[in-house]
């Protein structure tokens, strides 16, 4: 019997919590997506997400080699996201001339160790895989309860900073003059970033990570330049994407990450198009 995917819902609980997980993604990645976007941070975003497979494959490697069970996969994506930020903002303001040389370094190395880790880990590992390509019909009830809190967290961070992160953004310079901690303010905002792309590799994984943490954004940037109506309407956009996208490949039969990831894509080569058509004529 083939439901529909309002159906499968209501009696499928890992349908149910897919669905939750991709909208605890989208309000952090809508958000957190927007200083992306204006501060032009892509790159480093980038580096964080891929930085994380060598504490996930650390602590994959400690459960199966050495029976140590109480640390899971996330808490290595978690530990080494925030590290990853920090090395990387500490990186930034102090070896500007060089930053993109030795952001590229980190974002392999990281890589690197983590194939290293996991080349040494018994047995093949579904749930590494997951991280990798994305799989959000493996998100657990515990993991449901970490991507709320973090949510909780960035929401709090960003509701009382919010400003003090537009100066960033906007004029480091000026926010200097005023007294603002600029090179405080830098960090944590990469922290928060590195929160942020931990929730979104539990819905599309580490390889598909910059596509939502950036797309919604970027769409919601081309429509308006005032950032709580960008943030909103990013928020709004991821959250659409997640759920279509799931619904998708309910249907299909695909990926749940990579549908989800496409159909963003696809939605701002489209509206590229457009903006480009309408413009020329």
């Amino acid at each position: 019997m083939n439901l529909s995917f309002l159906e499968a819902i209501l009696v499928n609980p890992l349908l149910l919590s897919a669905v939750l997980a991709g909208l605890a993604a989208s309000v952090a990645s809508g958000i957190i997506g927007s200083y992306v976007v204006v501060k032009r941070i892509v790159f480093i975003s980038g580096s964080i997400s891929h930085s994380v497979l060598g504490g996930m494959g650390f602590c994959l490697w400690l459960q199966r080699a050495h029976g140590v069970t109480w640390i899971t996969p996330l808490h290595g994506a978690l530990i080494t996201a925030i590290l990853a930020a920090l090395v990387i903002g500490w990186i930034h303001l102090n070896y500007h001339e060089r930053e993109d040389s030795v952001i590229a370094a980190l974002w392999t190395v990281g890589m690197a160790t983590g194939v290293l880790f996991i080349s040494q880990t018994p047995g093949f590992s579904v749930e590494l895989t997951n991280f990798l390509i994305g799989n959000i019909l493996w998100v657990s009830p515990s993991d449901l309860y970490t991507l709320f809190a973090l949510d909780v967290l960035v929401l709090a961070a960003v509701l009382c900073l919010h400003r003090r992160f537009l100066a960033i953004c906007f004029d480091e310079d000026q926010a200097l003059l005023q007294g603002v901690p600029v090179n405080a303010l830098y960090l944590l905002l990469l922290v928060l970033i590195a929160l942020t792309t931990v929730l979104l590799i539990q819905v599309v994984g580490i390889i598909l990570v910059l596509t939502m943490l950036t797309i919604p954004a970027a769409i919601a940037n081309l429509f308006t330049t005032r950032m709580s109506r960008m943030m909103m309407v990013a928020v709004l956009l991821s959250a659409i994407f997640s759920f279509s996208g799931t619904a998708m490949a309910y249907h299909l039969d695909w990926p749940a990450g990579a549908t989800i990831a496409l159909l963003a894509g696809l939605v701002y080569g489209v509206i590229l198009v457009a903006r480009g058509a309408k413009i020329r004529g």
